[in-house]
């Protein structure tokens, strides 16, 4: 099977008989074998009936229902999970990503050889305050901390090869950094593919500026958990003893000029008395902290059943 067409969709009754149609279109002009999953993420209008009915006229579509809204990177990873076409193309269902940009995508992922390629929608017609401003600041923070040189993370508008989407794991609201998860895993041939951004033409959008939020907390979790989330001790451990370190210093720093006036009969104050005295402690108290949360971490990678070490691509005669 050529194609997987992955479409995650919450209440869009109005758009969902014209992208049918404009996608049936696309497929059968290039003779592509190929599925359609519609993603039903709890939708409370009419939009699984739709669906159904797209189903029974065709068995190239299938259709998975959510009994109620998860969000949806919880929808993409139920689709992947169930998609069997040779390429995945992941969209949304509001009209604003264009079937026609199918084919473009299909042959960067079987001619070109790429393991991902993401849509960047260059030209929007979204609000520039509201939505283009934030979206670029976004994308240029997630570019920096990740390292995967794409324009817009955000785009929905994407193509796989079926082993990239068989090996990450999409969860939270990580739909976003699906690239970046793909990349830990080592899928290094990313690349990117400009596609027409159309105007919404039925409802509203399901987002507002809270994603951004949730995006930047969602980019400061996949940093840590790419850098660090195999080795926690290296983190936690190095910024304990250097805290430990610190404070022993400066507590011993403390005790020995007392010492010092002491012996040499000058005036001095009680340990006690002296606030650096309760800072150098409290430093070697987290210090201690941060050490023991970073060992925890490593035992419990260590102790965690089905834990994934490590992912084989190819074998040959075994």
């Amino acid at each position: 099977m050529n194609l997987s067409i992955l479409i995650p969709l919450l209440n869009e009754e109005e758009s969902l008989k014209e992208l049918y149609t404009w996608i049936i279109k696309v497929m059968q002009t290039n003779n592509y074998t190929y599925e359609v999953i519609f993603l039903d993420d709890g939708s409370s209008d009419n939009s699984w009936s739709i669906i159904e009915g797209f189903a029974s006229e065709n068995p190239n579509v299938k259709g998975i229902r959510f009994m109620r809204n998860f969000g949806k990177s919880q929808a993409l990873h139920a689709g992947f999970a169930k998609a069997q076409g040779d390429v995945i193309i992941t969209m949304d269902a509001d009209l604003q990503d264009s079937p026609e940009e199918i084919p473009g995508l299909y042959n960067m992922i079987t001619s070109q050889n790429f393991d991902l390629v993401s849509g960047w929608k260059k030209k929007r017609y979204d609000s520039v305050v509201a939505k283009n401003l934030p979206s670029k600041l976004f994308n240029w923070a997630a570019r920096k901390t990740s390292g995967v040189e794409l324009n817009d993370f955000n785009c929905g508008l994407k193509a796989y090869k079926n082993i990239v989407v068989k090996n990450i794991e999409v969860s939270g609201e990580m739909h976003r950094y699906i690239p970046v998860l793909a990349k830990n895993a080592g899928f290094g041939k990313i690349g990117e593919k400009v596609v027409q951004h159309q105007a919404r033409k039925y409802g509203e959008t399901k987002f507002g500026m809270e994603r951004f939020i949730n995006g930047f907390l969602d980019l400061i979790t996949i940093w840590f958990l790419s850098r660090f989330g195999k080795r926690p001790m290296h983190l936690f451990g190095a910024m304990g003893s250097l805290m430990f370190i610190i404070g022993f210093i400066l507590a011993g720093y403390i005790g020995v000029s007392k010492l010092y006036h002491m012996y040499n009969n000058m005036r001095y104050t009680l340990v006690t008395d002296n606030p650096w005295f309760f800072i150098a402690l409290a430093t070697m108290i987290l210090g201690t902290q941060l050490f023991l949360a970073g060992f925890l971490g490593e035992i419990i990678l260590r102790t965690k059943n089905n834990e994934e070490r490590y992912k084989i691509s190819t074998q040959v005669n075994l």
